[in-house]
């Protein structure tokens, strides 16, 4: 995996050193989470997916933050024990990140300027949603919300990215998901 985004400096949610290289040769789904959005309960969707398809090489990776509308107010522990009493989350999470604004993670920089586009699988606009509830989304290629995803293949380019409301099971990002793990 020789490309930058693979070496970005993470912290596991316990605070451990990380990066996306520890995952070498395995399709990523990269999330960012948060416990108090009406997406929430998501997560049961992305264990799922991570039960089902880690033997297969997939590992999800939850990124919890706060950038929209305070929906992720925890600390680290308090959102793990959260994620695992609530849902069971066996997948790998991480300190909890800003995606946006000017303190954005390096990380969320990175998939942000290499995949600008989230795919959509809604009948309804999500950005034209949040207008709605009076709320400013951010314009592309900028994180629209809670859950979006990124799915980053085996040679650790990034190959798919899906909007907030693009379920986990959806059959659009399952197919991502299985094109990549399909390649070696």
């Amino acid at each position: 995996m020789p490309n930058a985004i693979q070496d970005v400096p993470l912290k596991t949610i316990t605070g451990d050193d990380a990066k996306l290289a520890d995952y070498a040769g395995k399709v990523l789904l990269v999330v960012n989470v948060a416990s108090k959005c009406g997406l929430t309960p998501q997560y049961d969707a992305l264990e799922k997916l991570y039960a089902d398809k880690r033997d297969e090489g997939l590992v999800v990776l939850g990124f919890p933050a706060n950038d929209f509308g305070a929906q992720e107010p925890g600390t680290n522990e308090e959102i793990q024990d959260f994620c695992r009493s609530t849902f069971g989350v066996d997948f790998p999470m991480f300190s909890k990140i800003a995606v946006t604004g000017p303190e954005i993670h390096p990380l969320y920089k990175a998939l942000t300027e290499t995949f600008p586009e989230a795919v959509s699988t809604s009948d309804t606009d999500f950005r034209a949603k949040l207008k709605g509830y009076g709320m400013t989304p951010n314009p592309e290629p900028g994180i629209l919300w809670n859950f979006e995803k990124f799915v980053i293949g085996r040679n650790g380019e990034v190959v798919a990215r899906f909007a907030p409301d693009t379920a986990p099971n959806d059959p659009v990002v399952l197919e991502a998901l299985d094109k990549a793990l399909a390649s070696a």
